[in-house]
C-alpha cells in the first residue's frame, strides 16, 4: 500500500483537557473503545473531554479481522458496579451526549443486554439531561435480547454494518450481513421515534457500487444516520488497507445518501461511528 495521502496527515492535539479525561477514566477504572481499538481520533476526543465507554470488559468473544480489541472465548464476568462508575464518569466529564458501546459477549446467557440496560438506567438517573447513544452487538439476531436494551429508551440506537455484503464473511467474525440489517430494522420498527444509526468502513477492497448498495440496504431498514469512514490498519495482525478513499469519493457517498432521504450522512476519512456523536443529537 502506498503512503498515507495528505488528507490523512494531521497535527496531534495536546492540552490539559486530554490528561483530565484520561484521569477521570482511570479514577473510575473504565475502558474506552478509543484506546482498546486504537482509534485514530482518541487524542482529539480526549482533548474535547469526551470518550466512548466500552462496557463488559476488554475482551470480545469475536475476533474480527479489522478490530484491535482483545479476543477471548471466556472473558471475565461483568463487573456489577460498572453501570454506576460509568454514570459517575459521565457526570464528572459533563457530557451532554454519552456513547456506550460493548464487546460482544456470546458467552453470557443474555449476551450482555441486561448489563447495558443497567448502564443506561444509571446514566439516566445521575445525568437526566444527558442524551444516550448505545452501540451494541447483534445479540446473535435475538430480538428479545435487543428489546431489553431498547426498553430503556436510549436516544440513539447504533449497530454497525461495518462493511459491504461480499466482504462480511472475511472481515466480521461470526456476524452476518442480513442479520445486522434485521437488527436495525427491528429497532426502527419497534421504536419509531428513536434515531437508528449504522456505519461502514471503506478501503478494504469494496467497490463503489457495493458501497452504494450497502447505503441502499441501510435505508431499507429505516436507518436515520449513516457514517462512512476510512479503514486504517490498527496493527500488523489485522487486515491491511487496500485503498485510501479520496475526499471527493467520500463527498459523493454523502450526497448519494442525502439524495435518497437519509436524515444525516457523515462521511470522511476520520469518521467513526462514535466520532463527534454529539452532533447527531
Amino acid at each position: 500500500m502506498s503512503r498515507f495521502p495528505c488528507h490523512l496527515h494531521r497535527s496531534i492535539p495536546m492540552g490539559p483537557q486530554m490528561l483530565q479525561t484520561a484521569e477521570i477514566l482511570k479514577k473510575y477504572r473504565l475502558s474506552t473503545v478509543c484506546m482498546e481499538a486504537k482509534c485514530p481520533n482518541r487524542l482529539e476526543c480526549y482533548t474535547n473531554r469526551t470518550a466512548t465507554f466500552l462496557a463488559l470488559g476488554k475482551s470480545c468473544t469475536r475476533n474480527c479481522a479489522f478490530c484491535e480489541i482483545g479476543y477471548s472465548k471466556t472473558p471475565p464476568p461483568p463487573e456489577a458496579d460498572e453501570p454506576d462508575r460509568i454514570a459517575s464518569s459521565v457526570k464528572e466529564m459533563g457530557l451532554v451526549h454519552a456513547v456506550i458501546t460493548m464487546v460482544t459477549r456470546d458467552d453470557l446467557p443474555d449476551q450482555g443486554a441486561g448489563h447495558i440496560a443497567a448502564i443506561i438506567r444509571a446514566v439516566q438517573r445521575e445525568n437526566p439531561q444527558t442524551t444516550i447513544e448505545v452501540l451494541s452487538s447483534d445479540f446473535s439476531g435475538e430480538n428479545r435480547l435487543l428489546e431489553i436494551v431498547l426498553a430503556e429508551k436510549p436516544h440513539i440506537y447504533n449497530h454497525n454494518l461495518e462493511t459491504v455484503r461480499s466482504l462480511t464473511p472475511r472481515i466480521r467474525h461470526s456476524a452476518e450481513y442480513d442479520r445486522s440489517l434485521a437488527i436495525l430494522r427491528y429497532a426502527k420498527e419497534s421504536k419509531s421515534t428513536m434515531y437508528v444509526k449504522s456505519g461502514i468502513m471503506v478501503g478494504l477492497g469494496e467497490s463503489e457500487k457495493e458501497v452504494r448498495e450497502a447505503i441502499d440496504d441501510l435505508i431499507s431498514t429505516g436507518c436515520d444516520i449513516i457514517t462512512i469512514g476510512q479503514y486504517l490498519q490498527p496493527s500488523r495482525r489485522k487486515l491491511p488497507v487496500k485503498e485510501f478513499i479520496s475526499l471527493e469519493q467520500f463527498q459523493a457517498y454523502e450526497q448519494y445518501g442525502l439524495n435518497l432521504g437519509v436524515k444525516r450522512m457523515f462521511c470522511g476519512p476520520f469518521v467513526r461511528s462514535d466520532y463527534n456523536a454529539a452532533f447527531f443529537r
